[in-house]
């Protein structure tokens, strides 16, 4: 049976899954927050998007923030196409504004740190923010980038959640012979792995970053740093994963989605300028615009890792690629990668 979808959030991520949707034979319903007033003028009048690069299909239809009422209107669920930055605006904007018992998938990563240092998933977040609200909130985690997802390129996802038959709901409603869902009640697994990625995605690109050797040759590709970083990134996530209640196996839903992020993007060229000795208030300059959710998983989860480990519910010394690139985001601290510290 085709279903009606509401996209609310037309950024990248959110806008791509108009295409596995539509392939389906679904109605989409783009609808782009206050800031995305141009993507959405260009998909009206052009019919294509101008961060994604791609026309978007037929049967997409998009939508001011102003016109969301119209396009919930006979919506069967909402997805949320928001980055961790926009989370509190969804909460206060968007939830209330949908029928209770909506269910809603969000394609944000990220992990929210609480006062005491704990961390909780956005899905218990967002609940948090609206106790009275209690609509099924599911998540999209897994490596998949948005451009590639457009091209239909295959991609594996996991969709976590708490309620099995909205998890089958809507992986019935997404899955195509390229976009391949695992759905999961592993939420705080799932969750954790595809958060902590962002941080470590950096640590890995500072490598890459770093190019001369000790005597003086150029070692460009850096691949054999990369892969020491990048196995004591994925030892790193599998102690939070354990520490969060999460299913140890899903790790590989984290370290698929590390070696994707590593090889593109926003996180790469700011760990590449890191790595070059470049201070990271000046790296910021030069990216200046560009939005970097990889510093805000690194200082939220580093910072919890500190209070915690002060409170005596975890060793600190589990986590120092971590706490290193904290302190390079932070406290303006030179690369130097501890290796010694690994394992």
């Amino acid at each position: 049976m085709t279903k009606t979808i509401a996209i609310i959030g037309s950024g990248m991520m959110g806008s791509a899954l108009a295409f596995p949707l539509s392939d389906n034979g679904h109605t989409v319903r783009l609808v782009g927050t206050p800031l995305d007033e141009e993507i959405i003028a260009s998909i009206q009048t052009r019919g294509f998007h101008p961060t994604l690069k791609f026309r978007m299909p037929k049967n997409v239809t998009a939508f001011l923030f102003g016109e969301m009422a119209k396009a919930l209107d006979g919506a069967d669920f909402v997805v949320g196409g928001v980055s961790s930055f926009g989370v509190e605006w969804f909460a206060r904007e968007v939830l209330p504004a949908l029928p209770d018992t909506m269910p809603v998938i969000s394609v944000t990563k990220g992990l929210k740190d609480l006062e005491d240092g704990s961390m909780i998933t956005f899905p218990e977040y967002l609940q948090q923010l609206c106790p009275a609200n209690k609509r099924p909130l599911c998540a999209i985690g897994g490596p998949c980038t948005s451009y590639e997802l457009a091209a239909r390129q295959h991609s594996t996802v996991a969709f976590c959640g708490y309620d099995e038959g909205v998890l089958q709901m809507l992986k019935e409603t997404f899955e195509t012979s390229y976009y391949h869902v695992t759905a999961t009640t592993d939420v705080r697994g799932i969750e954790t792995a595809v958060a902590f990625k962002n941080a470590y995605a950096l640590a890995i690109s500072m490598a890459v970053g770093i190019k001369q050797s000790e005597d003086g040759l150029d070692c460009t590709l850096s691949y054999n740093p990369q892969a020491g970083i990048f196995g004591q990134s994925v030892r790193e996530i599998s102690r939070f994963i354990q520490f969060m209640g999460g299913q140890p196996e899903h790790i590989d839903f984290g370290a698929g989605d590390l070696y994707v992020t590593v090889y593109g993007g926003r996180t790469r060229k700011l760990g590449v300028l890191l790595g070059r000795g470049i201070p990271y208030a000046e790296a910021r300059h030069i990216l200046q615009g560009i939005t970097l959710e990889s510093v805000e998983i690194a200082t939220r989860s580093a910072r919890a890792v500190r209070k915690l480990a002060a409170a005596g519910k975890l060793n600190a010394e589990d986590f120092p690629l971590l706490l290193h690139v904290y302190d390079v985001i932070t406290n303006g601290a030179k690369v130097k990668i501890p290796w010694e510290k690994f394992r």
